[in-house]
């Protein structure tokens, strides 16, 4: 990937500004199609959001995405939009046992809600009860525990007990909130569970076994890259090998499990500096906890940036077959969303960009300012890209905010246009999500966990 050092936030928010325009459009495009009690928008097929998954783990990203146009415009019809549907649809989620997602699914509502009541935004009178939706959703969230064989544990994801998703890092942020609002799992015989204990171990675990540093693990052991899946036997708790669900290959990298990395070892460093140091003995340490996440944070940003072509974004897996035949010198030129071989997946690039910033920012605060410009920087250059066609729906006929999306590609999920060979031209709930999340994120750097810094 090529660095542009000279760019600024403030030289993108005409591209930002434009976005917000564009989203608005889009945000009521979708209200129309897919109305309260039909399945959650995922993704589009000819410019239209469909429902396609395994669970509704899209639904909160969808009223998510109005909250976020409410922050960034002032527009109170998209807060009341968001608010409301908060309220009518995503109890569920709250209590949901067989998902690993709630910190997708209810952060983005009643998280951003929480938020933005915190920052003097929102004054409805409701934050005890967004408050009492994440006290459940963190403690539901670290309920769904399986243990290892070194007697920790990580959350599992809705393959069942054996499975360590990379995904979940990033929802672990509902397990963050929970434990700022004093919340805890009680067990039997009331036995309180700390929730910072279980993210703890859950991050520990998946920078473990998730992520690769370099040190000859297997053959395929590149510093920065990431199985989207861990396995683990059931009975003794002992790590068996890497897997994957939506990747070509458990010893290939698929670029929006490595984005997921990227930005939730980031927000967990965020998170680890708001707390006091006697609430992080019992669980390793600042020092150690700190050392861990920062490890991760560093080694898959740093493997985007060897592995992304020039302008930032990525295909979506490192070692997808037809890689091969993009040519040599395929990193040193702009992706090519319509190439006949590979697609990209600009979803990634949308998440990975706000880890990128999110690690430089915070490298910065930490007095490290040389390594945390160069994150900063290529953060900046990814969205510069991303917020601009062939990325940027322009056309008023097409839901989706950010084309060139990919879902499900093993599977065959994602929509082919008549005269490609591979998926292009159709966006996501979750990359809309997140490129807002971006936008925002390049107007005011934000976090939950302690307002704007």
């Amino acid at each position: 990937m090529l660095i542009v050092d000279a760019l600024t936030p403030d030289a993108l928010l005409p591209r930002v500004d434009r976005l917000w325009e564009l989203s608005a459009q889009k945000i009521d495009a979708i209200e129309k199609t897919c109305p309260p009690g039909t399945p959650s928008p995922v993704f589009t097929v000819e410019g239209r959001y469909t429902a396609r998954g395994w669970t509704e783990w899209t639904q909160g990203f969808q009223y998510g995405s109005s909250l976020l146009q409410f922050d960034a415009t002032g527009e109170e019809r998209f807060l009341d939009l968001g608010r409301e549907m908060t309220v009518a649809v995503m109890a569920g989620h709250v209590s949901h046992i067989g998902v690993h997602d709630h910190g997708f699914n209810n952060v983005s509502t009643y998280g951003n809600l929480w938020r933005l009541t915190h920052e003097g935004r929102v004054d409805d009178g409701q934050l005890a009860f967004y408050e009492l939706a994440l006290k459940i959703s963190g403690a539901v969230q670290a309920a769904r525990w399986r243990s290892t064989a070194d007697g920790s544990g990580y959350i599992y994801s809705f393959n069942g007990p054996q499975s360590l998703f990379v995904d979940t890092i990033r929802s672990c942020r509902a397990l963050a909130l929970a434990h700022i609002l004093g919340h805890v799992l009680m067990g039997e015989r009331d036995e309180r569970i700390s929730l910072l204990g279980r993210l703890v171990e859950h991050a520990r675990n998946t920078a473990r076994w998730n992520v690769f540093y370099g040190e000859g693990r297997d053959t395929y052991d590149v510093r920065g890259r990431t199985a989207h899946e861990s396995i683990f036997n059931v009975n003794d708790g002992s790590y068996r090998c890497p897997s994957t669900q939506q990747g070509y290959s458990p010893f290939s990298t698929w670029t929006r499990g490595l984005a997921w990395a990227m930005l939730g070892y980031p927000e967990q460093l965020e998170f680890v500096a708001t707390l006091p140091d006697e609430a992080l003995a019992p669980h390793g340490g600042r020092e150690e906890i700190t050392a861990m996440l920062l490890r991760a944070a560093t080694a898959t940003c740093d493997f985007y940036l060897e592995n992304t072509p020039a302008d930032g974004i990525p295909y979506w897996d490192t070692g997808a077959p037809g890689v091969s035949l993009l040519g040599d010198d395929y990193l040193d030129r702009p992706a090519d969303p319509y190439n006949p071989h590979e697609p990209v997946d600009s979803s990634a690039a949308a998440i990975g960009a706000q880890g990128l910033l999110r690690l430089g920012r915070y490298l910065i605060a930490q007095g490290r300012q040389v390594e945390g410009q160069r994150y900063w920087q290529a953060g900046l250059t990814v969205a510069n890209t991303l917020f601009a066609e062939p990325y940027l729906s322009t056309d008023p006929q097409h839901q989706g905010l950010i084309l060139h999306s990919v879902y499900h590609r093993p599977n065959g999920w994602d929509h082919i246009q008549p005269g490609q060979r591979v998926p292009n031209g159709e966006s996501s709930m979750w990359g809309d999500y997140h490129a807002r999340e971006l936008a925002l994120y390049l107007q005011r750097p934000f976090h939950f966990f302690g307002g704007t810094r």
